[in-house]
Formats: structure tokens, C-alpha cells, sequence
């Protein structure tokens, strides 16, 4: 089991300034605005100070950190895609900014069109946690609280159109429960209303250092396989629980659309050499992160299918 030291201790120091490494000619020509579309202390933004550090020292300028929240990524990710298709501006997207927003409200971008993919930082795992004043401890025991008391429960999430709550709504639905959405400006403030007691349920990879201190109590989680930060909890899918559900809860580095493709393979290839760092991939895992390096091409196919998977889904779920 991981410390919460090790959990907030490193990505969260200010961008690195860069002391070496060669640019290839024409780019970088300066300094690189990195946009996290979310509030500090979020995952995204933790995910974006991490990389921020590493690929500075590999493109030779600073690689500044810009959080433009609001309207859950909505409005970061719309600088971007509008932003001049140079590659001196980039975004730390969460799935959710890509595949499940633009479906929900407009958001001013087509995520397949305005934005270019550019490199996979990984797939998230996530956190299924309570506050501990809630009396259940086990996934069974807060499906059974849900059917026994029929709009009761809440969850908190890091606003409409997030991963957190695709994930709490598509999990009400498979058991059969009624839960009400609780939207918030960023994960960190999502998971603070849980702890605080004025949410009862989060599902994002936010609530594992509150967990580990007992300010929440964790009921399973998310992801590929067991989260090694907590080797004892369940999988929802060992549960048989989401085994179906559409999309992944991935971060990824994208451009504006239209970014010559030369650009897009050098930060490539430097994002990528980041992530086989041991403390890159070592940090990526603390914040929930199964590192993953991808070419551009393959993200963009990960896009495109989890943006029409998840679009089917919301409509069944008459969710909008």
C-alpha cells in the first residue's frame, strides 16, 4: 500500500524550468503553454504537472502549466482547439472532455475534428469511496441502501459530462438504483463534499489519498485489474459490475486540430521516452495511472470509438 506522501508528493511543484535539451528546427520556437482544463489538485492537473517537468528538459524551452477550468473541461479544451495550430499549445484531456461533454452540452469544439491527438499519458484506475458516516461497507451493502431508501443517495463528480459521473450514472443503472448527481467545479472539490459529508458517494482516482487516511472509506475500484494501492479491495468487474460500461477513463496530450503532423510525432516521441522514466511512470502510477505509451493514430481510433460507445450509451440512459 502507497503513503499519501507518495501519493501527493511529487507533480505538484511548480512547472520545470528547462537547463538542457536540443530543439528540432522550427519548433519548439518557445515555450509551451500546457492547458489543464481543470482546477489545481485535480488528477488532470496533477497528470499535467508530471509531464509538464519531463518534457521540458526534452524540447529545450519551459512547459507551463495554465489551469482554465470550468463547465467540466469544457472550457480549457475550447482554448485549445481554438488555439494557433503550432504545437506551443497543448491539452491534458481527461476522457471525459472528449467523449462524454460535447454529447451533453455545447461545448464550442468537435473533439473529433478541432482537436489532434498527440500522445496517451495512460488509463486512469478509479476509486468507488463513501463517506464513512454512510453505513455500508461493501458495494452489496450501498446497492442494498439504494433500493432500500429510493433517491437517498448522491454522488459527487467533477462536473456533468466527467468520467465520475458517466461512472456513478451508468453504475445506479446496472443496480437498479435511483442516485442524484452532484456536480462540482474539479475532482478535489468533488472529493472534499464526500469527506465533508455533504456527498456520500466518488468514483475518480481523487479519493485515494483521502482513503488511505481514513477520511473516506473505499468500496472497490475501477480499471483494468486490482489497483495496487489497494491490493485487498475488489474489482467492480470481479463484482460483476461494469463490464460493459463504454469507454475508458484515460488522460491524453492533444493539439489543435490542424498542427502539422511533424510537430505531433516530436512531442510524441518526447512524451513517450518521458513515460519509460521510472519516476515519470512511478509518479503517473500514484496519481491512478497505468502508464501507456500509444502513437498518435491509435489514440485518435481510442477517441472515436469511446466517443460513439459512450454517445449510445447517454441516450439509453436519457441522460443530457
Amino acid at each position: 500500500m502507497i503513503s499519501r506522501r507518495l501519493l501527493l508528493g511529487a507533480g505538484l511543484a511548480a512547472p520545470f524550468i528547462a537547463h538542457a535539451g536540443a530543439s528540432s528546427p522550427g519548433f519548439p520556437e518557445r515555450a509551451l503553454r500546457y492547458v489543464c482544463p481543470f482546477p489545481p489538485g485535480a488528477t488532470n492537473d496533477n497528470v499535467s504537472r508530471t509531464m509538464s517537468r519531463a518534457l521540458a528538459p526534452r524540447l529545450g524551452v519551459n512547459v507551463i502549466v495554465e489551469n482554465k477550468a470550468g463547465a467540466g473541461g469544457a472550457v480549457g479544451s475550447r482554448m485549445v482547439a481554438e488555439a494557433k495550430p503550432d504545437g506551443h499549445v497543448l491539452l491534458n484531456a481527461s476522457a471525459g472532455n472528449l467523449t462524454i461533454a460535447p454529447h451533453l452540452s455545447h461545448v464550442g469544439y468537435d473533439p473529433l475534428r478541432d482537436l489532434a491527438p498527440v500522445a496517451l499519458a495512460g488509463e486512469a484506475y478509479g476509486l468507488v469511496a463513501v463517506n464513512p458516516a454512510l453505513p455500508v461497507h461493501s458495494i452489496a451493502e450501498l446497492i442494498a441502501l439504494g433500493r432500500r431508501r429510493p433517491g437517498f443517495l448522491n454522488y459527487a463528480s467533477a462536473g456533468i459530462g466527467s468520467a465520475g459521473h458517466l461512472r456513478g450514472a451508468l453504475l445506479a443503472d446496472e443496480a437498479r438504483i435511483e442516485a442524484v448527481h452532484v456536480p462540482f467545479p474539479g475532482s478535489a472539490a468533488a472529493a472534499m463534499s464526500v469527506v465533508a459529508g455533504d456527498s456520500h458517494v466518488i468514483i475518480d482516482p481523487i479519493a485515494a489519498p483521502h482513503a488511505l487516511e481514513g477520511r473516506l472509506r473505499p468500496l472497490a475500484t475501477l480499471g483494468p485489474d486490482r489497483w495496487d494501492a489497494f491490493p485487498d479491495l475488489p474489482n467492480l468487474a470481479e463484482l460483476g459490475i461494469g463490464r460493459n460500461w463504454p469507454g475508458g477513463t484515460w488522460f491524453g496530450l492533444f493539439a489543435p486540430g490542424g498542427t502539422p503532423a511533424p510537430v505531433i510525432a516530436r512531442i510524441n516521441r518526447d512524451f513517450n521516452d518521458s513515460l519509460a522514466e521510472p519516476e515519470v511512470a512511478a509518479a503517473l502510477r500514484r496519481f491512478g495511472l497505468k502508464p501507456e505509451a500509444v502513437a498518435p493514430e491509435e489514440l485518435g481510433r481510442r477517441v472515436a470509438a469511446d466517443h460513439a460507445a459512450i454517445g449510445r450509451v447517454l441516450r439509453r440512459l436519457n441522460i443530457a
